[in-house]
Formats: C-alpha cells, structure tokens, sequence
C-alpha cells in the first residue's frame, strides 16, 4: 500500500500528522506550516490531528538519543511527517550526531525516494546569481534515492594515527534499489513534461554503470517518457547553464545531495524550497530542504515559506489532493511575487507576518 491508499483514520476521521519540529528554527517553520495546513483544510471540511515528538539535538538533550522510540512509532502510526530541521554546533561534540535519527527515521519509514521541486516563481529570479533570462520557467523535479550509496555503505570509518590515517567509504546499490527509485521517478515524469534525466558517473564507478544499465531496461516500459543520461560532473555545469531544459531528473544518494543544494541558486535561497520522502508501505516525511539555522531560531526572521510549500507537497500526496495544493502553492507564489518577504529575500518581514500573508491569499482563493 503507497502512502497515497493510507486513509485518514485519526478521531473524527481526521488526517493524522506527526509533527517533528526538531531543531534550531525547526519549531518556528513547522508551526507556520501547520497554521496553513489548518487554513486550507478548514473550507474543505477537513480537519488534522497534530501530536508533536522529539527528534535530533532536542531529542539528544531530553532522552539522550538521536530518534527516541516513541517518536519512531508515532512516525509509523501517522498518516504523514512533517520534519523542521535537526542538528546544530552545540552538537558537533556529541558522540552520537542529531543527524543520525533523520537516517534513522527514513529507514524506519522505508523512505527510499526524495522528490525536490525547484520552481522559480515570478520574482524569484532576482535573488539569484545566475541571470534571469536564464531562470524564468524553470521547473525541476528532483527524485533522489535516499536509503543505499555511500551515506549506507559498509565499511566506514577513520583507522590509524597520524601521520599515517586512512579513511574508508563504500558505495553500493543493488539492482532492487535502482529499480524502486526509478518507478518513482518514471510516474512522476509521466504527471509532468515526460522527460527523464538520469544523472550517474558511469566513466569511472561500477555502482554508476549498474544504475545505466538499469535505466536503460526500465525506459522501454515508459515509451511516452524520453530518457537521457548525463554524467554528474557535466549535469552540474548545465543544471546552471540551461536550468529550463530539465523536467524529472533521476539520481543516487551522494550526488542528489550535491545538486539539489546547488539547485537552491536557482532560487537564490534554501528557504522557499520542499521535500518529500517515501515510497514504502509507511507515511510520507515531509520537511523543507533548509537546515536547522541556530543564528536565526527565536528571532521571528525565519522563512516559512519552504515548509508551507512542504505543506503543498503533504496535501497533494498523503491527501490526493492536488486542489489544495495547488491552493497552497499560489498563495506562495503570490507572497514572493508582492510580500511581505523575511530577510533571506531582502525583506523586513518576520515569520508571523509571512504566514498570515500565505493565510490571507488562501482565504481570498476560497472565498473568489
């Protein structure tokens, strides 16, 4: 069963969402996400039921554990996750990393596959380094393999005493991981532009050249969708170059974390940009891209913007309800379009008033 078949089966019969705002500005973003979660499902005569548990460096500094038992359940019970951000400096020192229970937590939910939109809105590309007539219409989908590659890979670690250390890393796929992903990413292309870009490093890495040759036993199951491959180290430059040219781009884990964070100077900023991991038997994570940002947490700057298009994301695939989302993601599209902004795009806006300006657009849609 996909998380999309999961029905809403909390009190009332309503959406059951597992709120794990984590750290740094974490709480802030997350509770600007569920305010307009709120606003949208109201008119639609559709109600969440929120509880909220401990994960990262707040779950370290209560329970001594990165992803607590009880969050793991909560997870796993819920109809949908919805992640801020962990981690931070003050845990760097720590034996055990607040990272640790976000891997934890996409193993214990099965979350193979992370889809990241970049989409420039309107006024998007003037914080951005790269010229506009470069950006403007470029929508990319991302589909990055989350659980195999070189973040999982056996052995690892640090032997030896200096001078003389070495360190080691593995990466490795199976044909079965490959192929999951790929589902993912071949549905998505089918619901958009049909294209299909495969990003690996097949010249150099056996793992690469598996994943090529998978690509290309799959495709012909596809024949409306067109395929083509690009090695990492190129994509990277023309991801820049010609932005606009990509629809659904495919990739392993190690190389979908580079180059979505490189896709963030599309947009100029990490702050507006969502994501969504699943694509096993348990709920969808959702959580916006950005980090946990401690300089920022409890100065009221924070964008919520990532997490309320996070939100978007939740509603269009926990919920079957693209009319919502597509409520939700106006409503930012129109907040970067005319305001008020937070910092991070220029602004003198503060958390709050950013929200209640998404808020406001969705109750004016409603309402036309």
């Amino acid at each position: 069963m996909t998380d999309r078949d999961r029905p809403a089966t909390g009190e009332g019969g309503a959406v059951r969402i597992a709120a794990l705002p984590g750290d740094g500005i974490g709480p802030e973003v997350i509770a600007a996400g569920l305010t307009v979660l709120r606003a949208v499902l109201g008119p639609a005569g559709l109600r969440c039921e929120v509880t909220t548990h401990l994960i990262g460096g707040a779950a370290l500094d209560a329970c001594g554990e990165p992803l607590p038992a009880a969050t793991l359940a909560a997870a796993q019970a819920a109809d949908a996750v919805l992640l801020g951000a962990v981690g931070g400096p003050r845990w760097d020192a720590a034996p055990v990393r607040p990272e640790a229970g976000l891997l934890a937590l996409r193993r214990g939910l099965g979350a193979f596959a992370n889809l990241r939109p970049v989409v420039v809105h309107l006024g998007l590309e003037a914080h951005s380094p790269l010229r506009p007539e470069r950006l403007q219409g470029a929508d990319i989908l991302f589909v990055r393999e989350l659980t195999g590659g070189a973040y999982f890979g056996r052995p690892k670690g640090v032997a030896g005493t200096a001078p003389n250390r070495r360190a080691i890393d593995s990466m490795e796929y199976g044909e079965a991981e490959v192929r999951r992903v790929l589902a993912v990413a071949f549905a998505a292309a089918e619901r958009r532009r049909r294209r299909l870009t495969s990003v690996d490093k097949a010249n150099v890495l056996a793992t690469s050249r598996l994943w090529r040759a998978v690509v290309e036993e799959v495709a012909p199951e596809h024949p409306q969708v067109h395929v083509e491959h690009c090695l990492v180290d190129s994509f990277a430059l023309r991801l820049l170059q010609e932005p606009r040219a990509y629809d659904v781009v495919v990739t392993e884990n190690l190389f979908g974390d580079i180059l979505t964070d490189e896709a963030a100077a599309l947009t100029g900023t990490l702050g507006t940009l969502p994501s969504a991991s699943g694509g096993g038997t348990g709920p969808w994570l959702y959580e916006p891209v950005h980090g946990s940002a401690p300089d920022l947490a409890g100065r009221g700057i924070a964008n919520p913007l990532g997490a309320i298009a996070t939100v978007a994301m939740l509603l269009r695939h926990t919920l079957g309800r693209d009319d919502l989302a597509r409520r939700v993601e106006a409503a930012v599209a129109a907040v970067i379009r005319t305001g008020p902004l937070t910092p991070d795009l220029d602004g003198t806006a503060g958390t709050a008033a950013v929200t209640a300006a998404v808020v406001e657009s969705v109750e004016r849609d409603v309402a036309a």
